[in-house]
């Protein structure tokens, strides 16, 4: 789903001019968790290029380095493939000079070593930055990847041979998965959850809540925190405005936001909010929550918008 689509295209000419394209640059960096690394809050997501087409998408990835973005999250299973081939196509003109992600959804040491040896073929590189352990959504997945030749077997061997340099985890589902694996926090390096102004709001029960279960347990443990979902698959959209959800979501304790850019105006436009990001205060975060919570419009909270969710 495209986050932004421009409505009314007979009244072009009475649209504001566009604000200048924001300078290279610039962009605020924060250090990911307990590596030392340090990465621009918001980062270029790998999960929309099935939406434009091949030139286009390079192109956006060719921008996000160009404005200053130095980290670029990727997952083996985005577009099946297709998504690491665009990455592939650009960023070894510069892979040096950034932080390249990329997410394995395999629970067996061998199938993952398989799929990281596809990624790093197919984007063009030696070694990746980090390496996820994708959508780790069920109990049952917990126990696969710390089972004898389960998936922590070929993460922590690739890390020896030099093909990652760091090892996290992803999961929107259940923040009570996240909570399991920060009881082996020790191995991981980051956390990757949905983090955006409606996660409060979903049930009465904090522990459906990313923002009050997850991001406390992994802040706690000194884990890298991504935050993605911040525009809630563009539903969000319909009642907050790009400023307020970006802002919100920086505000909180993490690293950085991938955001998945489908042309390079919406990449210069949230690298301009970067630009300028500011956190938010107590009593805006109130009222942004508020606004969410109030039940005027059904689909900016709980499972109409977080479909994603256990529930």
């Amino acid at each position: 789903m495209q986050r932004r689509i421009f409505v009314g295209t007979m009244f072009t000419g009475l649209a504001a001019p566009r604000p200048a394209k924001p300078a290279s640059g610039d962009i605020p960096k924060r250090v990911l968790g307990r590596t030392g690394e340090k990465l621009t809050i918001i980062g270029q997501g790998g999960a929309r290029f099935h939406l434009v087409p091949f030139e286009e998408g390079k192109a956006v990835v060719r921008r996000a380095y160009d404005l200053g973005i130095n980290y670029f999250d990727m997952a083996r299973s985005y577009s099946d493939g297709h998504a690491e081939e665009v990455y592939g196509a650009v960023i070894p003109e510069f892979r040096k000079n950034v932080f390249l992600t990329t997410k394995s959804g395999q629970r067996t040491r061998k199938g993952a070593l398989a799929e990281l040896e596809t990624s790093l073929r197919t984007m063009k590189t030696d070694h990746v930055d980090l390496w996820q352990m994708h959508n780790v959504a069920r109990m049952q997945d917990v126990e696969q990847i710390f089972a004898p030749g389960g998936a922590i077997e070929a993460f922590e061997e690739s890390r020896k041979a030099g093909k990652c340099r760091y090892i996290g985890y992803s999961n929107c589902r259940d923040p009570e998965v996240h909570v399991a694996m920060l009881r082996h926090a020790e191995r991981f390096d980051t956390a990757l959850m949905p983090l955006h102004v409606a996660d409060t709001c979903f049930s009465d029960s904090p522990k459906m809540s990313f923002e009050q279960t997850a991001l406390p347990a992994a802040a706690e443990r000194g884990v890298g925190i991504f935050a993605i979902k911040v525009f809630g698959n563009a539903f969000l959209l319909r009642t907050f405005s790009v400023a307020d959800c970006l802002r919100y979501t920086l505000s909180l304790p993490i690293t950085a936001a991938p955001l998945g850019f489908c042309t390079i105006g919406q990449l210069e436009d949230d690298v301009r909010i970067a630009q300028n990001f500011k956190p938010i205060a107590t009593e805006e975060k109130k009222a942004l929550v508020a606004r969410a919570a109030s039940g005027k419009f059904d689909a900016i909270r709980g499972p109409a918008l977080e479909y994603w969710k256990t529930r």
